[in-house]
């Protein structure tokens, strides 16, 4: 069951208690390059994202903040290290929230003023703690990333806030090892009631990376652990948010856009299902509208996976029977399949 943290709003969005888990991501553009930046940002809400947060490492990056808030309805999230001036100046720009690391940004008088700023203006911060990067303090004493450095990393950087009655927090402890995340989100989630953004920092490219961010987030997922989630690439950010709406949908925590579930296919199959499939897929992406969509490849599960979809294929020799709503409805010739597939989803898409 999830654990009901406090609810920290950012911009337009609320994280936490009973609000849905905030899909969100992060700009590939330099920041300083606004309609390249604003172009991409406005590709990822298109896709759903609902948090985007950017690169500010310089005073350019800053300036143009604010042009870009000015261009885009989705909240932004501005992401600093090491010099605290920028944090500041992005609180000034008008973010809706600042992320924070204390392993790059640790001297405790230039977070008091990121605090008393943040406090000023009514803008969360993300206590954001990477692995990669954790203050050469705790490094010294663990030697390595391990669970409880990043755990004690954390607790430090809370009292740090505690100190100062700052409680408009969102805490990431982001490891590059999926069980040690997954161990160090656990015991953080006892700890204390900020919500929580999950990820699995430097995952990789879309398919490893896609399938270790998969094991990780759903692992916490499904104990009721996480209040937003960023799914991190080497790709395109839309496949960030592609990645991270599977992953919700397939535990139904959330449902965003079509669903395709399309058989492994073996011997049985009598038609060339691969690119039958890869059609439906490509063709799905223009579509908002949540819906299972099955296309399967023989007569075994074929029709009764078809007929558990609000639309479906299940494909004979040479020949699929197209099923709407659990009940077939034609026959129809290989070659057809998908526009024909189409036509009836287009026909029936508000059934």
């Amino acid at each position: 069951m999830r654990k009901l943290k406090r609810v920290v709003t950012v911009g337009d969005v609320k994280i936490g208690g009973n609000n849905p888990i905030v899909v969100q991501s992060m700009t590939k553009t330099k920041t300083r390059q606004i309609k390249r930046t604003v172009n991409q940002i406005r590709r990822l809400q298109k896709a759903g994202c609902e948090l985007v947060r950017l690169a500010v490492v310089n005073k350019d990056d800053v300036s143009a903040l604010g042009r870009i808030k000015k261009s885009v309805s989705v909240p932004l999230i501005a992401d600093v290290h090491f010099d605290y001036r920028l944090a500041l100046g992005a609180i000034d720009m008008g973010v809706d929230k600042l992320r924070i690391n204390p392993g790059t940004i640790s001297e405790i008088r230039k977070i008091e003023q990121i605090i008393e700023k943040a406090r000023e203006k009514n803008v969360p911060l993300r206590i954001g703690i990477n692995s990669g990067s954790l203050p050469k303090v705790i490094l010294k004493k663990y030697h390595h990333p391990t669970p409880e450095a990043i755990i004690e990393t954390v607790t430090n950087a809370l009292d740090i806030f505690a100190q100062h009655n700052f409680d408009n927090i969102v805490i990431s402890a982001k490891g590059v090892e999926v069980k040690d995340t997954v161990d160090v989100y656990e015991a953080i989630d006892k700890q204390c009631d900020f919500p929580l953004h999950l990820g699995i920092t430097e995952a990789g490219t879309s398919f490893r990376g896609g399938i270790r961010s998969a094991v990780g987030l759903g692992i916490l997922l499904n104990e009721g652990i996480g209040d937003t989630v960023r799914v991190s690439l080497t790709a395109d950010p839309v496949k960030e948010v592609i990645a991270a709406y599977e992953i919700l949908g397939a535990l139904g925590l959330r449902q965003h856009g079509p669903i395709l579930m399309s058989c492994p296919v073996c011997g049985r199959c009598e038609v060339n299902l691969e690119p039958i499939a890869r059609a439906v897929e490509k063709r799905l992406q223009k579509y908002d509208n949540f819906m299972k969509v099955a296309v399967m490849g023989c007569v075994v599960n074929g029709p009764g996976e078809a007929r558990e979809a609000d639309f479906g294929i299940a494909c004979g020799k040479g020949v699929g029977a197209l099923f709407l709503k659990g009940k077939e409805i034609m026959r129809v010739k290989e070659k057809k399949l998908v526009d024909t597939l189409f036509e009836v989803i287009d026909e029936n898409i508000n059934y």
